[in-house]
């Protein structure tokens, strides 16, 4: 079944960047590939059972399991070893994708106190846009109450974009509430 958000950027969202920007192939216009929301967890270094909660957490915002991240090398004043679990990551593609935007944008982030909007200067140059989110308390499939940590959480929206005016515009037309 294919997301609202999905519709919506077939229906309206395209035709409207195509107008903006003059493609003159509909292949041309940008689309989101994919997103990866990662979870960091230093903590993990003392505390295994936290790579648990982390894990748990993540897999009931996103709906898919995550990967757990493995330390690459070792680093002593962190009492890091090589192979040590520092992190979980899910690569969410396709109504998945579509459906967690959807989540993000209409539900969580109105949900941030003192919320003004979302940052405009997370693009790489590439058409990428990365965003923080402190605590995962804002998504409503996490109980409070059953909460050990707040902990956050990096968004990276993954887009076919060449230039990040084309994924800002892209974004913007999706809804992204970004700051003035």
């Amino acid at each position: 079944m294919a997301s609202r958000l999905s519709e919506y950027y077939k229906k309206s969202v395209s035709p409207a960047l195509v107008e903006r920007f003059k493609y003159r192939n509909l292949m041309q216009v940008p689309a989101i590939t994919k997103i990866v929301v990662n979870m960091g967890l230093g903590e993990a270094i003392q505390n295994p059972k936290v790579v648990d909660n982390a894990r748990d957490e993540l897999a009931s915002i996103t709906g898919q399991w995550p990967v757990l991240r493995k330390a690459r090398k070792s680093i002593a004043s962190f009492k890091l070893r090589e192979g040590m679990t520092i992190g979980c990551k899910v690569t969410l593609r396709r109504n998945n994708m579509y459906h967690f935007l959807d989540k993000l944008i209409n539900v969580a982030l109105p949900r941030v106190r003192d919320f003004r909007g979302v940052s405009p200067k997370g693009f790489d140059g590439r058409g990428n846009y990365s965003m923080g989110i402190r605590e995962q308390i804002i998504f409503p499939e996490i109980n409070y109450d059953k909460v050990d940590k707040i902990r956050g959480m990096n968004v990276t929206i993954v887009t076919s974009a060449r230039t990040d005016e084309e994924a800002r515009e892209l974004l913007g037309q999706l809804g992204m509430p970004f700051r003035k």
